[in-house]
């Protein structure tokens, strides 16, 4: 073997890694401090404040659905100039956003950018990584991820109630100002490990994509549902629970997935995602029952704790589940279908247990929410049972031959 052809921590692969890094800190600067610009400079209503984050992620989603089949065309390099030139695009509109219907446009904007510079990142990662690697190196990458959701909002925060809204925006388009000469420097071609075939060696009929992906994704979407909980719902249970710190289950949550996502990727390398789904999902299970019951800041510590490991294993082992199963030039639609699962799931686990909290409280809520990944547990299980069948009766069948 060539360990050459082996090796993880290429050039390419920090280069990509730091690009998406700067990418979400840009997404996570705005996503937390707009509501809050558009409530109090242009006296936003309830229900146009939603619509800040909604018509992003509408927008973002269905521009991964053209970058998915743009990138099984090529033009991985495109995208990303593209894209990151949208987003600074929308940067800019947001200044000059005089009134909520212009913001409103903005943000749309921005998720057209968003949608197509987040596909390219992950799907070029995936092609630099080593095969055998390709669970540890997804982990990896996912930390970029995973940090920048713990400190673009601390660091928008403290940028909109200090210096302003005009330096929040300075220091976002900074941030992916810094993209473009980074990618320009990637290069076109793969290595040698990950050649993509011809392509009268992609499989004919374009459903057999979507039913490869299926499972992964709808068991992505489910595990995305109690996420967007905890997103959309964390601060009043904290209110309602007389939790001063609940901010700290994010900060315990991302040291778990920091320390578990290295772990997992070479879990899922040796064993598959079973070794990772199932536990992944007990865990979720009790961090949900145990932050429904929790009544002081300590108590946060174990239920963020089960939750970033459920979390941190399982969502990096779906991406890579889902991406394996595919041709090397339809990676791009697997990862726009991950991440589009990804906010689809977030948006439906924040409408419906957000009409669970207004019979309930927040606490039965929550623990309503460890129904997700108890139904996901369910369907996993029944898809293991059924491959495992299915082989033992092939197994019969070529003996009896």
């Amino acid at each position: 073997m060539n360990h050459s052809s082996e090796r993880l921590w290429t050039k390419s692969f920090v280069t990509l890694t730091i690009c998406n890094l700067l990418l979400f800190i840009g997404l996570q600067m705005t996503l937390s401090t707009l509501p809050v610009y558009a409530k109090d400079s242009l006296s936003a209503t309830s229900v146009q404040i939603s619509l800040v984050t909604s018509l992003f992620a509408l927008s973002a989603i269905a521009s991964r659905l053209f970058a998915g089949k743009a990138m099984e065309k090529g033009g991985r390099n495109l995208l990303i100039f593209l894209g990151v030139a949208i987003c600074l695009t929308a940067i800019a509109g947001y200044y000059w956003s005089g009134t909520i219907t212009v913001l409103l446009l903005m943000r749309m904007l921005f998720g057209i950018g968003f949608g197509m510079a987040s596909t390219a990142f992950p799907t070029m990662a995936s092609d630099v990584i080593p095969i055998r690697r390709m669970g540890e190196g997804l982990g990896y990458f996912g930390l970029s991820t995973s940090l920048a959701m713990s400190a673009g909002p601390l660091i928008g925060l403290s940028l909109l109630q200090g210096p302003g809204f005009s330096s929040l925006l300075l220091c976002t388009g900074l941030a992916l100002a810094i993209i473009l000469p980074l990618g320009y420097r990637l290069t076109r071609s793969l290595p040698a490990h990950h050649k993509e075939p011809a392509p009268a060696a992609i499989p004919g009929p374009k459903g057999n994509v979507f039913r490869k992906l299926l499972i992964p994704g709808l068991l992505n979407l489910l595990l995305s549902v109690s996420y967007g909980g905890l997103l959309g719902f964390l601060a009043l249970y904290g209110q309602e629970a007389h939790l001063e710190h609940i901010a700290y289950f994010f900060l315990f949550n991302a040291v778990a997935i920091v320390i578990i996502r290295p772990v997992s990727g070479k879990i899922y390398d040796r064993f598959g995602p079973a070794a990772l789904l199932i536990p992944g999902s007990l865990f979720i299970i009790g961090g949900l029952l145990l932050l429904s019951f929790a009544s002081s800041t300590a108590a946060l510590f174990p239920a963020a704790l089960c939750y970033g490991i459920g979390f941190g294993s399982m969502q990096p082992a779906l991406q890579t589940w889902m991406i394996q199963s595919v041709d090397p030039r339809q990676r791009g639609t697997a990862n726009g279908m991950f991440l589009n699962s990804l906010d689809f799931g977030v948006a439906v686990g924040t409408m419906i247990l957000g009409s669970v909290a207004l019979f309930n409280s927040y606490a039965v809520m929550y623990r309503y929410s460890a129904l997700a990944p108890l139904l996901l547990l369910v369907i996993y299980s029944v898809v293991l049972i059924t491959k495992r069948r299915r082989r033992s009766a092939s197994s019969r069948v070529q003996v009896s031959r």
